[in-house]
């Protein structure tokens, strides 16, 4: 099997626009939570989320393209440019039939299909949709459209899995390289749900924190006393590459993905199972490919999302795959970032990659009382983050439909 290295990464998110400023913010424990400024929320009951800041499609795309794109899609091509120039990437030197895309959402163009709707209910019957309204609301169109820019001719596709999507696109590209059948490939994900449907429906679902009063606190995984999760906008983006190709071409290499772990709760339309059955058996899965055991993992990133049940099955799960072990670093990333749905994975992912980079646990922040249960067993740094060396980190993301995705990252060493 083929070693697959990390050799680019790109970030779009709530607390920063570019992977550095991403990650420093994210070390310093920034929030990205604030009143919704995309539209009036006065009847809504959750009225904050997680939005880009001081993003502009049109510092990014011509006039045509933000008509043709979805802003997923363009959250995703932005990412992508980051890390195709991060990884210094010149597709013209290599063989584009060997590179692919696999690249993931949860909702694609959600808002598109919003703004077609509400356009065509409140007029006078007549179906006036954009020529564009089909390819902008594909889920699978953000993929399609990073291979056209670039002229990548392998493998492309969208897996769906909910807010386990990004993983699974990640895992999905993992494979393929390590059976040899793509040399490299862009993957990752892209959210844009930030709009009255997203906000309504997982508010009716009861998902969401309803704080109004302090949306940075808001999000507390872990905490007794959290109420719901954040919703949160942006892409990550993952180059991920077969190792002799990346030494080939004199690629710097920030880490290695070394096993994925796929399953399902089979218990609950929305809710995970109480004793996180699919989680250990993704978690172990993973681990199991990876060729190493549980004592082996130095940090988690959790799917950790803030919601009640959600939170304490993870840590159920958790309990029964590494036992009692403070040496643990466990990380609710999302406290800063807010959830980003099918893109949670890609950003949480590059989070892994950097923490191993330079031996830094980002931080939960907001969280003051842990469940009593746990809060002795694994060590969770609060508030910012703290220096440890690391050789094995995890990702986990769990999606609506009992979907479970786990990864196993690796500090690269030669």
């Amino acid at each position: 099997m083929k070693r697959v290295v990390i050799t680019g990464m790109g970030a779009l998110t709530p607390i920063g626009n570019n992977l550095n400023e991403f990650w420093t913010n994210m070390k310093n424990g920034v929030s990205g939570a604030a009143l919704i400024t995309k539209f009036d929320t006065t009847k809504f009951k959750t009225q904050f989320a997680c939005e880009l800041k001081n993003f502009e499609p049109k510092d990014h795309f011509d006039v045509k393209e933000i008509r043709k794109y979805d802003p997923f899609s363009q959250y995703g091509l932005v990412a992508v440019a980051e890390a195709v120039e991060h990884g210094k990437i010149d597709f013209e030197t290599l063989n584009k039939d060997r590179i692919g895309v696999i690249w993931g959402s949860g909702n694609g163009g959600i808002q598109t299909f919003q703004d077609q709707m509400k356009e065509y209910c409140e007029g006078d019957g007549t179906p006036r949709f954009t020529p564009f309204f089909i390819p902008r609301i594909l889920v699978d169109i953000a993929s399609g459209i990073i291979s056209i820019k670039y002229g990548l001719r392998g493998v492309n596709f969208c897996p769906v899995s909910a807010c386990a999507t990004s993983n699974t696109a990640i895992i999905e590209a993992f494979n393929y390289i390590k059976w040899g059948k793509a040399d490299m490939i862009i993957t990752g994900g892209s959210e844009a749900a930030i709009n009255e449907s997203a906000i309504g429906g997982f508010s009716s679902a009861k998902a969401l924190s309803t704080r109004n009063d302090s949306p940075q606190t808001a999000s507390r995984p872990f905490d007794i006393n959290r109420d719901g999760f954040v919703m949160g906008e942006g892409a990550g983006a993952i180059i991920v590459e077969e190792y002799e190709h990346a030494i080939k071409r004199g690629a710097t290499i920030y880490g290695e993905i070394v096993g994925g772990g796929m399953a399902a709760d089979a218990y609950h339309l929305t809710g995970t199972h109480p004793e996180g059955d699919g989680a250990v058996l993704g978690m172990n899965e993973a681990m199991r490919e990876a060729g190493i055991t549980a004592d082996q993992i130095d940090h988690i990133n959790m799917h950790a999302t803030s919601t009640p049940q959600g939170d304490n099955s993870e840590l159920i799960a958790a309990k029964r795959v590494f036992g009692n072990r403070k040496s643990l670093a466990v990380s609710a990333t999302k406290s800063m970032t807010g959830h980003l749905l099918g893109a949670a994975g890609a950003i949480e992912g590059i989070a892994c990659a950097m923490a191993l980079l330079e031996g830094a646990v980002p931080p939960t922040i907001n969280t003051t009382d842990i469940e009593p249960e746990f809060a002795d067993m694994f060590t969770f740094p609060i508030g910012k983050s703290i220096q440890k060396e690391m050789k094995y980190a995890m990702s986990n993301t769990f999606g609506f439909g009992g979907h479970i995705a786990s990864v196993v990252f690796k500090k690269f060493e030669g």
